[in-house]
């Protein structure tokens, strides 16, 4: 099988290939493949003039593509300031003056520069006064969006290149994964050749995306006062993925609560980070769809790791399986349509629709089915009438099957007609 390639890697390539317009974000949550998209993009641009730099690395090694296709020895952690990156930039600059084309400049991990947002900010403008031919690309995980620097410093100064969880169709086209593969082992592509080996793939989970994921991305680097509570809040949601839990019986379930805003702000900082949203219920007043929240993973791998099944065992339980397959569906949803597509869920007991995409003035309803039986369409029709005409989609027997549904991003479901 040749090398699969995500479509962010073209779309890296082809701002590469234009003069520095702005500064490049690459974002997402860990382990979807930031560090190789970068890697293939340069490799196929013809051109030696980058160097990558980790900004969680020895200041002592040289990075080249070869060193990282290769297994690079597990390095000692420095503290890299605003002066490390102020050098390395005018290392960047002086080979930039050099050449013709622009000279890239690659920095991983970038929030775990210290006030890093102002020496950017410093360094992108005096380059654009003076006309140098400098790209400069910038990695981090998802929290670092939720920081002021990218917000307010650099305002009007990046382009966004964001990096999802893998849809089944990448890691079908990718790995081989069968649908229920990947409904149950998600779509991280670093844990794929495990998947035979349940036990280390579980593994690999835990302490490559959720101990880091949490520890590093969240408590690091955001104001957590309970930390013991907002890991507490993540192993729960998990458990009640794909169902409707109000905050005051998550209150009930949890150590030292303190309070539903506590929670609720816990909750939107595991969205940040790429680990479960709290799907809000749609109304037709922005202002009212913050209310009793849809736990959803963005990937089912955490919400299987968590259960304790083994991958034949979560089949066997056709309970536990349907919510594994309605959060598969609200996990593709979110992570392909945030945020310009809105996902939110509607209940009226005792009518529901599953998820309800909203763009603009434009809704779409959809009910997930995932049993032998014909699904019924009476919540989308009540929905229709309480919000008028809307296309709607009953996902499994007697609809859109879910392989078909899961191909398409959920822009495709506006753009098809009805």
């Amino acid at each position: 099988m040749s090398k699969y390639e995500k479509k962010e890697v073209e779309i890296l390539r082809s701002r590469l290939a234009e003069n520095p317009k702005s500064i490049i974000f690459i974002a997402g949550p860990r382990q979807v493949g930031k560090t190789t998209l970068v890697i293939d993009a340069l490799s196929n641009l013809n051109t030696k003039q980058y160097k990558f730099a980790p900004a969680d690395q020895p200041d002592t090694t040289d990075w080249t593509l070869s060193d990282l296709r290769g297994d690079v020895a597990e390095s000692i952690s420095v503290n890299k300031d605003a002066k490390w990156l102020v050098r390395i930039w005018q290392q960047a600059r002086v080979e930039a003056s050099r050449n013709d084309k622009p000279y890239i400049l690659v920095i991983d991990e970038i929030q775990k520069i210290p006030d890093w947002s102002e020496a950017v900010k410093g360094l992108w403008d005096f380059d654009r006064a003076n006309k140098i031919n400098l790209h400069i690309v910038l990695l981090g995980s998802s929290p670092l969006l939720m920081q002021q620097g990218m917000s307010e410093s650099l305002a009007g100064r990046y382009e966004l290149i964001r990096i999802t969880h893998w849809s089944f169709i990448e890691m079908n086209k990718a790995f081989n994964f069968t649908l229920d593969q990947y409904i149950y082992f998600g779509g991280y592509p670093g844990g794929a050749s495990l998947i035979r080996q349940e036990s280390r793939w579980r593994d690999y989970v835990r302490d490559s995306l959720i101990q880091p994921s949490i520890d590093l991305d969240i408590l690091m680097m955001t104001r957590v006062d309970k930390p013991a509570l907002l890991k507490q809040l993540f192993k729960l949601s998990c458990s009640y993925s794909g169902q409707i839990l109000a905050y005051s019986k998550l209150l009930g379930q949890l150590q030292d609560a303190g309070n539903t805003v506590t929670l609720a702000s816990y909750l939107d900082k595991l969205g940040d980070a790429g680990l479960i949203v709290g799907l809000n219920k749609y109304a037709s007043q922005p202002h009212r769809r913050r209310s009793v929240p849809k736990l959803n993973v963005l990937n089912t791998a955490l919400m299987s790791v968590e259960s304790g099944y083994t991958f034949e065992e979560a089949l066997a339980d056709r309970t536990f399986w349907g919510r594994m397959v309605e959060s598969a569906v609200g996990a593709h949803l979110h992570n392909s349509g945030h945020p310009e597509i809105q996902t939110y869920y509607w209940r009226e007991s005792p009518l529901e629709v599953d998820f309800v995409l909203n763009k603009g003035k434009r809704n779409i309803a959809i009910e997930v089915k995932s049993g032998a039986k014909n699904g019924s369409m009476s919540g989308l029709n009540e929905f229709e009438k309480n919000f008028g005409k809307c296309r709607k989609i009953l996902i499994g027997n007697g609809g859109t099957s879910i392989v078909d549904f899961l191909s398409y991003p959920a822009e495709h479901w506006f753009e098809k007609e009805t």
